[in-house]
């Protein structure tokens, strides 16, 4: 794998729902579920500061050792937040195996913007902060990285320096980013010859046609 797997202890959960789960979290812990293929879920706790650290440093698979001597392999299948969004509050891990292919949604580390970007009028868009990538569990990187500066106005998934074994999902056409120019409606003044404000043409930073480039 592109870091290593880290270890989270757990431990098992006997009671559930609702009431457990508030008393759980007011203790530093926070309650998670491990699903397997051919038998029924197990519910576990984890600490909560450990498991944000590894969740915020990228890592999507994971080592659980619950003090049998058989520590499972596991993937970050779902995360569960509060009403207003901004606490984790669960966290469903799905067992895997190292050479399993996984589809895996990752968060791009993106950074500069395009040339075309410092043109007046111009606004840098991006509409697929996140893509989806497919392989296998050991070949998962920690993050991928998409450097801007390094085009002129439209950067694609094809685009994408991607690790051996790791491919993306959607089509390669598909936009990342993108510069559109936002083009003045009259030259002679901001109104159309009926007198009524004219609304500001938006035109693709490409000569190609990006249908499709907002689209799933």
């Amino acid at each position: 794998m592109a870091h290593e797997t880290p270890i989270v202890t757990v431990e098992l959960r006997e009671k559930l729902g609702t009431r457990y789960a508030r008393r759980l979290r007011k203790t530093g812990r926070m309650p998670a579920t491990i699903y397997s293929k051919g038998t029924n879920p197990v519910s576990v706790s984890i600490d909560e500061k450990q498991i944000l650290k590894h969740l915020h440093g990228g890592n999507h698979v994971m080592e659980l050792d619950n003090g049998d001597g058989n520590p499972a392999t596991v993937l970050v299948k779902d995360l569960q937040f509060g009403y207003l969004g901004d606490n984790l509050i669960h966290v469903d891990f799905a067992r895997v195996d190292l050479k399993q292919i996984v589809t895996v949604t990752m968060t791009l580390d993106i950074i500069g913007q395009p040339t075309s970007a410092s043109i007046a009028g111009s606004i840098l868009e991006v509409p697929r902060p996140q893509i989806e990538i497919e392989c296998m569990v050991k070949d998962i990187p920690e993050s991928i990285k998409v450097d801007l500066s390094t085009v002129e106005s439209i950067f694609t998934i094809g685009d994408l320096i991607l690790p051996e074994g790791v491919k993306a999902t959607l089509d390669s056409e598909r936009h990342i980013a993108h510069v559109t120019i936002v083009q003045e409606a009259s030259e002679e003044g901001d109104e159309t010859e009926d007198g009524e404000e004219a609304s500001p043409e938006v035109i693709s930073g490409s000569s190609e046609s990006t249908e499709g480039a907002d689209s799933e």
